[in-house]
C-alpha cells in the first residue's frame, strides 16, 4: 500500500463499476477494473488469477449470467488504498441450485493512483435463506 488515501466515492465508484461489469460481462469492462499487473483471488487462500488478461479469462469462465441474482453492498471500510466491501449475494433457484443460494461477501481491494484494483480478493459464506 502507498501513503495514498483512496476516498469513499472513489471506492464506490469502483463497486458499481465492478456491479457494471458483473452484469454485462464485457471483456472492455472487466480489464477496465484491475491494473495489467492485477491479482484476483477468488478465495483467499488459492492462487489468484494473475493479471488482467487472466482475470479476463477466469472471469468469463466463472461468469454468472445477468438476471440470476441480486447484489447489496455497502463500503465497510477504507484504510488507505485498501477497501473493504460487505456484500450479500442473492442467487435465483435454478437447475444447478434447485433451491438457489444467498452468500455474505467480504471484498478486500487495493487500488491505485488510477481507482484500478492492484488486488483484489473475495472471502464469502454461505448463508441460510431469510
Amino acid at each position: 500500500m502507498t501513503d495514498r488515501n483512496t476516498t469513499d466515492a472513489a471506492a464506490r465508484r469502483w463497486v458499481e463499476s465492478y456491479e457494471n461489469a458483473w452484469k454485462t460481462n464485457a471483456p472492455d469492462d472487466i480489464r477496465a477494473l484491475f491494473t495489467d499487473d492485477a491479482a484476483y483471488f477468488t478465495q483467499p487462500w488459492g492462487e489468484p488469477w494473475a493479471g488482467a488478461d487472466a482475470i479476463v479469462a477466469g472471469w468469463l469462465e466463472a461468469r454468472d449470467e445477468p438476471g440470476t441474482y441480486e447484489f447489496e453492498w455497502d463500503i465497510a471500510g477504507i484504510d488507505g488504498d485498501r477497501v473493504f466491501v460487505d456484500a450479500r449475494t442473492d442467487y435465483a433457484p435454478n437447475e444447478q441450485l434447485p433451491e438457489g443460494r444467498v452468500y455474505r461477501n467480504l471484498w478486500v481491494i487495493d487500488l491505485d493512483e488510477d481507482g484500478r484494483a492492484r488486488a483484489f480478493t473475495e472471502w464469502y459464506m454461505k448463508q441460510p435463506r431469510d
